[in-house]
Formats: structure tokens, sequence, C-alpha cells
């Protein structure tokens, strides 16, 4: 059995594995706890074999006020858990960062693609990436995740507006563009192939098919028993304002090359399936 701590008590991926890790109870012992205080410092970590860290500032409005803080926690709290990690003789360190790193908002990622985050959460987690990586050795294996939007029951972000938009209005611009994805308990899934393979380096879990944004708010309404109409009627004022920044995140075209996301015998949820558990 491995047994595994996940820090960050209270976050959404973390409660997502922790729930489904649980449908293997002979497999797995999971523990999570709060990086709110300092209390975590004085928990023993050498009875864990893997430290899963999703702590972390996101989804909040960014501002010169609060930037320090994306550092703070982000970056150095993140590096001083896995410095812990590493004394205490945890065999792995898996560290959640994002698709931020890269700092665009279209176009395709692919091995070598250049890293120029634009907002201090890229920043703060692409510094905290190389913090940690630094640490890896023969006996401890840190592996970075990068994940583009994740979406499910419960989550927040651009998913949950987008589909509250789905279920508001009755018509919606039939706009062809391409979206990495990854639903969570996809995610969760590639976690635990990590986790039980010891892995280590850098991962970009994502959906195995892309997502089209007219498809995805047309799922979300037929999964709710609502008729939308999705028509090029519209397409031109929104290609108008392609440079707003919402809009780009909404309509543009920003995926993974599916090269860099292949786990052999990884078995995933449909994305049809996935709307229907993250809406009912």
């Amino acid at each position: 059995m491995k047994k595994i701590l996940i820090t960050g008590k209270n976050s959404y991926v973390g409660m997502s594995l922790e729930k489904w890790l649980g449908n293997y109870p002979d497999s797995y012992s999971i523990d999570s706890i709060s990086l709110r205080n300092n209390s975590w410092k004085e928990k023993d970590f050498s009875e864990y074999d893997v430290v899963f860290h999703v702590a972390g500032i996101a989804h909040i409005k960014e501002t010169k006020e609060n930037a320090h803080l994306y550092y703070k926690v982000n970056r150095d709290l993140a590096y001083e858990v896995a410095q812990k990690a590493k004394v205490e003789g945890v065999k792995q360190f898996i560290f959640l960062s994002s698709m931020s790193v890269y700092g665009i908002e279209s176009g395709v990622i692919d091995k070598d693609s250049l890293l120029k985050p634009k907002s201090n959460y890229g920043r703060s987690k692409l510094e905290a990436e190389e913090l940690i990586t630094n640490l890896e050795n023969g006996v401890f294996k840190v592996a970075i995740l990068r994940p583009p939007m994740i979406y499910g029951k419960g989550c927040k972000g651009n998913y949950t507006r987008l589909a509250k938009l789905a279920l508001k209005t009755p018509i919606f611009p039939d706009i062809d563009n391409k979206r990495s994805m990854i639903y969570i308990d996809n995610l969760s899934e590639f976690v635990k192939c990590l986790i039980d393979n010891y892995s280590g380096g850098l991962f970009f879990p994502q959906n195995k098919d892309y997502v089209n944004t007219s498809n995805l708010v047309e799922l979300i309404a037929k999964t709710h028993g609502k008729k939308i109409l999705i028509t090029r009627l519209l397409n031109l004022p929104f290609i108008l304002m392609k440079r707003n920044e919402t809009v780009n995140k909404v309509f543009g075209n920003l995926v993974y090359e599916k090269n860099l996301s292949k786990i052999e015998r990884l078995e995933q949820i449909s994305l049809v399936e996935s709307i229907k558990l993250t809406e009912m």
C-alpha cells in the first residue's frame, strides 16, 4: 500500500484525487493537510511515499496589492514543502503547476514552446517548478504537472461561467476552435498512474480529444434538456472581438500537442460522459 499526503486540504484537485483513490482502499492510504498556518511544519512526512502538492492561489483577480502573495504561496511555500519532503525521505513529489507558464492565449504548445508567463500566477508557478526540479535525485522523484483548463462538478473558473451562459442564452456562435481541457476524474487517473510508476519529469495531462467551445456549450445545454441554436450569424462580432482577453480565452485556439500527453494504458472518460457527470 502506498501512503500519500495531499498538501492543500480544501483544494478541488486534491479532494478529487482523494475521492478517486478511495475507490482502491487496499492500494492507497491518503491523508490531507492544510498549509494555512505553520502547524504543517510539525507533521512527520517520513511515513509517506508520495506528497501531492496542490495548495496555491488561483481564480482571484491579480492586483499590485496581492502580487506578493502569489510568490509567497505558489513558489516559496511549495519549495519549502518539497524540501521537507526530500529531507524526510519521501520518494515522490508531485507539483501541480499550470499551462499559464507559457503565457500565451492562443496557439499550439509543443516540446519547444518558450516559457514566457505574463501573470504573477504563471511566473510564480514557473519559478516554483525550477526550484523544486533542482531537488530531484536518484531517490527523490519530482513530477511537474501543467494541466490546461480543469473542469468537473464543483469546479471554479472559466468552465463554470461558460456553463451558466449555456443555460441562459438561446443562441450561440458557431466558432471552429480547439481547446485543450481535462476532466477532473481524467486528471485524477493521470496522477494515479504517476503514483503507481513513481514517475518523475514534466507532464501535460489533457483529454484525449480537443474541445470545441460551441460544441461544449451545446452539450451542456442538451444535458439540461435545453435547446440552443448554434449559428454562424454571430461569428463576425466575436471574430472582431478576438483581441479581448476573455473572448480569446473562450473562442481562441489553445492546445497541447497530443504527443506531449501520452501515458500507456491510461483510460479516460469521454467528453460527452464527463459533461453529464459534471452537470447532472
